[in-house]
């Protein structure tokens, strides 16, 4: 641990070495400021202990000689900086943990109604509402990207952007597949029905990180519809593009300009690529590690909505709110602020391990 922290400190001389050398590229000063606000106080932390331990061993040093009245003052010294030391320990491995870089982007989050039909549908409608709600409550902005609605007020697709610091590391636990139990307004005999939809979610990615060069896009352009297939728009413009070199294809029409619906699509596609990329990188560095989807495969089941029982159970790390209606009104940091402790436990570990 000591080796890195080092490290860390060189790092730090270099940046403001880099900083007085950048002169007027206003961009890479940004860049170098950015990371030196990121480890500056990493290396504060870092002097601060190595400052405590050359005191404990002065005071093991007096502890071991001949004068008895500074060798009760030094064990009652020895006593207050060794837990000071313990304490300044734990707070390095802490911050040592590696971070994911995406935790303070934005984020885009795509709801697809699974298994169930209409109640599929209408389960989908209300993770979106969930979600929305859980980012007003931390005054994030909720812009729906791309949306395929139906005829009985459910969403077979919904895609959305959550703009606020620090969006995807709340988010970034939500991927996979959900599940809701309960008893469909259309079913007359009482019985409980159960129904899916699975949600990624991806980290917004800038035009300088992911260049997606136009030989690589194919656009298609058509009139937009309603639910139930209805023709809302007498122009073409909504917008499908093709990604030719993975074949991956992304939607928009909810706007009423062409240009409005690429830019919007673009949007989406440079984060599915980011993501893709971010994935392969991980898989190099960290074997153990899985990108993206993070503590569970997109076919994996996350959590289940059971209505009867106003219960709602995150199977990951075996957590239960019994308060249905607040967790779907937006409530979800105990299950978030838990998911979060068991990443960075893992992550500590790893750093543990390391050392």
């Amino acid at each position: 641990m000591l080796e890195k922290l080092s490290g860390v400190e060189e790092r730090l001389q270099a940046l403001d070495e880099e900083l007085v050398r950048s002169g007027e590229d206003h961009q890479l000063v940004a860049q170098l400021a950015r990371e030196r606000a990121e480890i500056e106080p990493v290396v504060t932390t870092y002097r601060e202990y190595l400052a405590v331990i050359e005191e404990l061993e002065q005071a093991i040093s007096l502890r071991d000689g001949d004068d008895p009245e500074l060798r009760d003052l030094a064990l009652e010294e020895i006593e207050t900086l060794a837990s000071k030391r313990e304490a300044l320990e734990a707070e390095l491995k802490s911050m040592l943990i590696p971070r994911d870089p995406r935790d303070r982007r934005n984020v885009i989050v795509e709801i697809r109604a699974g298994t169930g039909g209409d109640e599929a549908t209408l389960f989908a409608s209300n993770l979106y509402r969930m979600y929305a709600r859980y980012a007003e409550g931390r005054s994030w902005n909720v812009e729906i990207l791309s949306s395929n609605e139906t005829g009985v007020g459910g969403f077979r697709e919904i895609i959305f952007m959550v703009t606020g610091r620090g969006a995807f590391s709340r988010f970034k636990h939500e991927s996979g597949v959900h599940r809701v139990q309960r008893v469909p307004t259309t079913e007359s005999q009482g019985r409980i029905h159960t129904s899916t939809a699975t949600v990624a979610v991806l980290a917004e990615a800038d035009e300088v990180e992911i260049k997606i060069p136009d030989k690589d896009i194919k656009m298609d352009v058509y009139r937009s519809a309603g639910a139930g297939g209805q023709s809302v728009q007498k122009n073409s413009t909504a917008v499908r593009l093709t990604h030719l070199p993975t074949g991956m294809v992304v939607q928009c029409q909810d706007e009423r300009s062409q240009l409005q619906n690429r830019m919007r699509a673009m949007s989406i596609l440079r984060a599915r690529l980011y993501d893709i990329a971010l994935e392969k990188q991980q898989k190099k560095e960290e074997a153990t590690r899985r990108a993206q989807v993070g503590t569970g495969e997109r076919s994996e089941k996350i959590r289940t909505y059971n209505f009867p029982q106003s219960r709602v159970t995150d199977h990951r790390i075996n957590l239960s709110s019994h308060n249905l209606p607040a967790v779907l009104d937006g409530d979800l940091d105990e299950f978030i602020d838990e998911l979060t402790t068991q990443e960075e436990a893992e992550r500590l570990k790893a750093v543990e391990n390391e050392s």
